[in-house]
């Protein structure tokens, strides 16, 4: 079965276009070192009362949303060896060395088996 990498974070929404500019970046360079899917969603229906909600959860404060991300590999190897690729990419480190249009202290992050495909 596949392998996903999750991300959950919260940015601020005057920052989002910013970020959508470098996730799309970023996509295309996992995309080419073999991920298979390469998503990024924005918050819209963010507002429930069960469970704890998306915005708790990344503690986004007053005019930020959420993003929820993910990235899916044919397995764990493979997503090692993709994100190994991905990390040496000389593209990813200008990423890397600049400032993010959000707190990457508050991103969520982990790598996650497929236990139901339909």
């Amino acid at each position: 079965m596949a392998y996903i990498d999750g991300f959950l974070l919260a940015i601020p929404k005057g920052k989002l276009q910013a970020y959508r500019a470098i996730a799309r970046r970023a996509g295309r360079v996992w995309k080419e070192h073999g991920a298979l899917e390469y998503r990024e969603c924005a918050g819209d229906d963010l507002a429930t009362t069960m469970g704890a909600p998306f915005p708790r959860v990344a503690k986004a404060k007053p005019g930020e949303t959420v993003v929820m991300s993910w990235i899916v590999y044919k397995s764990r190897a493979h997503r090692d060896r993709v994100n190994a690729n991905v990390m040496k990419d000389p593209r990813t480190a200008k990423w890397m060395n600049s400032a993010m249009p959000f707190d990457m202290k508050r991103m969520s992050y982990g790598g996650f088996k497929v236990i139901v495909d339909l």
